[in-house]
């Protein structure tokens, strides 16, 4: 180990782990918990040692597993993937767990997304371009989620990446499409914004729950 740079809960490690490979044989190792959130951005390890926010990320998370995951399976689509799946990609040198993802099953049938299997566990990553991925921000995610990830999901071939943060009032909900050279943001029409993957426009609201809690609501309409 070289050097470890801390910073409000996440540790970032330039290590020995210096190839895509390594770092793959090295998560998928019996060394590795499966709660251990790590990246490789384009050689740098990321490790997120930050505890988890209910209601600014988790509860986040839940609503989109539900709507988008319901969504993708009434419409018969493909495979929302919630976070804690690895997603590698090699022409990017990056091989991450984003917040969730979406992958087609044309993709998968046409070998775009392969499913990798562990040496135990059945199917622990997705190697390729899935279609869409999402970040939810959080205190120790910000450089990341906003700087360093949209770069390389785009030299990934993902089509849209969504990045959310509710850890502000209003939350900030947008959808990036893929454009010549770099993701650019759809349009926001009084909070809704498009997604071409889907096929539907999205809004994202939040409001208090009976005991004055925040919880989330994903709203879709046909674009």
């Amino acid at each position: 180990m070289n050097t470890i740079v801390a910073d409000t809960g996440t540790v970032r490690m330039p290590i020995t782990l210096t190839t895509l490979d390594a770092f793959r044989a090295w998560i998928h190792s019996e060394a590795v918990s499966e709660e251990t959130r790590a990246c490789f951005l384009d050689g740098e390890v990321w490790i997120d040692m930050s505890k988890e926010q209910l209601f600014s990320h988790n509860q986040v998370k839940s609503e989109l597993n539900i709507v988008l995951g319901g969504l993708a399976k009434s419409m018969q689509l493909g495979r929302y993937v919630p976070d804690g799946m690895l997603f590698s990609n090699a022409v990017a040198n990056l091989s991450a767990q984003p917040d969730g993802a979406f992958v087609s099953y044309r993709s998968l049938q046409d070998g775009k997304v392969v499913l990798v299997e562990g040496t135990k566990r059945g199917i622990v990553e997705l190697d390729g371009e899935p279609e869409m991925v999402v970040e939810v921000v959080s205190g120790s995610s910000i450089e990341k989620d906003k700087k360093t990830l949209p770069d390389l999901y785009y030299r990934a071939g993902v089509l849209e990446y969504w990045l959310i943060d509710a850890r502000i009032e209003p939350l900030d909900f947008a959808i990036f499409q893929r454009g010549a050279d770099r993701f650019e943001p759809n349009v926001d029409h009084e909070g809704w914004v498009a997604s071409t993957v889907f096929g539907r426009e999205f809004r994202l609201s939040r409001r208090s729950d009976p005991l004055g809690h925040p919880e989330f609501l994903l709203d879709y309409r046909e674009s």
